[in-house]
This record gives C-alpha cells, sequence and structure tokens, in this order.
C-alpha cells in the first residue's frame, strides 16, 4: 500500500511535463466505453492534467473532473478552463448519489483502492451507469517496442505499459476478488489502435513521467534515460526525426 501511494501520488512534481508529452486517448475508444451510458454526465476520475477529459468534452459528455494531486489540477484547469474541475479523489468522490452516467478513468484505475472506492463509485453513478478504465499501451508486438521494452527496465515501462502486460494486469483487476467485478456486472474488454507522433528526445521525456521513473533516485534515472536513448539513437524506426509511436488504447468495461 505505501509503494501504491508513493507511486500514484509521485505525477505532481512532474506536471507540466506530464500535460506536454502523456498521450491523448482514441476517440473509439471512449465511445465504445460510453455506449452503453444511459446519459451524457461523466466523471473523469483521477483526470490528471485532463489527457482524457479533452478527448470527452471533444466528444460532445457533460464532463466534469475530479483529481487528487493540485499540481495536476492546475494543469487541468489550465487546458480546460471551462471544464468544472474538483479537488477529489476515488475514495472521497466530492458528487452528489447518483449523479453521472459514466465513470472513466484514464491510466488510474489501477491506482485507486476498489475496497473504498468501489462503493463511492457506485454511489455517484446513476442506475445502470458505466465504469471504464482506459489505459494507453504500447504495442509490443512490434519488434523494436520489444527491444525498448528490454532494455528500459519496469520502472520505465511498468506492469500496464505494453499490451501484452496491460492484458495480464486487467485480468487481475476482472479476478473475483478485485472488489471491482464483486460490485459491478461482467466485464468487458476492448482494444482499439491508437499512435503520437514523438522523437527520440520527446520519447525519452515521456518515459521520464512513468511513476517508477518518478520516485527513482537521480543516479539511476539517469543511467535509466541514457540507455533508453543509446537504443533509440540505434534503431532506424527512431533515430532520425518524427515517427509514430505505435499504442493502442484499452478499455475495461463494466455496468453497475
Amino acid at each position: 500500500m505505501e509503494d501504491r501511494q508513493l507511486l500514484s501520488s509521485s505525477f505532481g512534481a512532474a506536471a507540466a511535463a506530464y500535460a506536454e508529452h502523456r498521450p491523448d486517448y482514441a476517440q473509439g475508444a471512449v465511445r465504445w466505453a460510453l455506449e452503453p451510458a444511459p446519459g451524457p454526465r461523466v466523471l473523469d476520475l483521477g483526470a490528471g492534467t485532463g489527457k482524457l477529459t479533452a478527448t470527452l468534452v471533444a466528444s460532445g459528455a457533460d464532463v466534469v473532473a475530479v483529481e487528487p494531486d493540485p499540481g495536476m489540477l492546475t494543469e487541468l484547469r489550465r487546458a480546460l478552463p471551462t471544464v468544472r474541475a474538483l479537488p477529489g479523489s476515488a475514495e472521497a468522490i466530492p458528487l452528489p448519489d447518483a449523479s453521472v452516467d459514466a465513470v472513466l478513468a484514464g491510466n488510474a484505475l489501477h491506482w485507486f483502492d476498489m475496497a473504498v472506492a468501489g462503493p463511492e463509485i457506485a454511489r455517484v453513478l446513476a442506475p445502470g451507469g458505466i465504469l471504464a478504465g482506459l489505459w494507453n499501451v504500447m504495442d509490443d508486438r512490434v519488434d523494436w517496442i520489444a527491444g525498448l521494452e528490454r532494455v528500459s527496465g519496469s520502472a520505465a515501462i511498468g506492469p500496464r505499459d505494453t499490451l501484452r502486460r496491460w492484458r495480464a494486469a486487467t485480468a487481475d483487476l476482472c479476478s473475483p476478488g478485485s472488489g471491482l467485478a464483486s460490485r459491478f456486472g461482467s466485464p468487458e474488454q476492448a482494444e482499439f489502435a491508437h499512435g503520437q507522433r514523438r522523437t527520440a528526445d520527446s520519447l525519452v521525456a515521456t518515459l521520464a513521467t512513468r511513476a517508477g521513473m518518478l520516485v527513482m533516485p537521480e543516479p539511476d534515472r539517469e543511467a535509466t534515460l541514457g540507455r533508453i536513448r543509446a537504443f533509440l539513437g540505434s534503431r532506424p524506426e527512431t533515430a532520425l526525426g518524427e515517427f509514430t509511436l505505435p499504442l493502442l488504447t484499452g478499455v475495461l468495461r463494466v455496468r453497475r
């Protein structure tokens, strides 16, 4: 629990870099997540700097964002000044009962303490409401992504950062003891092709915003980033100019 709290609270110090370098979410993934929702009211829970919030706004949803970290919340409000953005957490949601039709969490659901957050999410959802987690993951079926994973280590490419790892971790979230399946209906999963234009330098900057990297001692962090830079410089796909980072947006969806 202490390790999870340390990692989940690490992002605020890098909020500006997170806002600059993290990808948005595939629009098709957001549409699929919301497809069964009974209405347009959506809570972006653990909204960070508003990456998912912006996609929801573009989809026409009536969005409220909730984020516990002040630095991340400041970035969200700067980027999306018309969105209602509140301090709060999955374990203490500052909304009335049955006030939203869907709760979405972008790269955040795994940080929630579902023993506490599960009842809170169920409380704010209207009958028939949807809970969906979305994750942007790198497609490790691509050869150079698999190589990047090998040289990067688990701090830079963690347990939900590649397709293979995300599928395994999501299976754990769906297990009977997870607190998710026991409180909501049977989970559905889908994956949607996505991508992000990067250079070697900007991909290094993206990986530097991973939680494991943010809490790593500075000498170890610089050594890890050095290995990543060297690898990207050695690959024809990434050594020269811009390239498309092959991503998928994976979705786990359950109905209250």
